[in-house]
């Protein structure tokens, strides 16, 4: 039963970045794909197609056996990595990058002008 959780744990998540970040549509995650499949990375389809196999197996036959449990979590992480939209990560390096822009610029500033800057009123 462990198993059965794990798969469609892991593949929630990619059904659900398909159907938002790239507006798939259909019920399994082979249609989810296909319907998709022209706005996907080239190089993660076989990884897609070899997770959605390996659900379905797992979900719908009596006894199947996940044989390599490390090689399909590696498959979901990369595929949910490559699948994630890159502009968060844009955005909070870009933002990191202005504000450290702006406190050395800052501490620049007053390193030069400590001594012209008059405390006493």
């Amino acid at each position: 039963m462990a198993n059965i959780e794990m798969v469609v744990t892991k593949t929630r998540r990619i059904e659900h970045l398909l159907r938002e970040h790239y507006h798939a549509e259909g019920k399994g995650l082979h249609q989810l794909i296909t319907s998709c499949e022209e706005r996907l990375p080239h190089e993660i389809i076989p990884k897609l197609r070899f997770i959605a196999s390996v659900r379905n197996k797992t979900v719908h036959e009596e006894g199947y056996r996940l044989d390599d449990k490390k090689g399909f979590i590696a498959a979901c992480r990369l595929c949910e990595k490559e699948l994630t939209p890159r502009s968060g990560r844009f955005i909070w390096g870009l933002t990191l990058l202005i504000v450290l822009g702006f406190t050395a610029l800052a501490l620049w500033f007053y390193s030069e002008n400590w001594h012209n800057i008059n405390l006493t009123p």
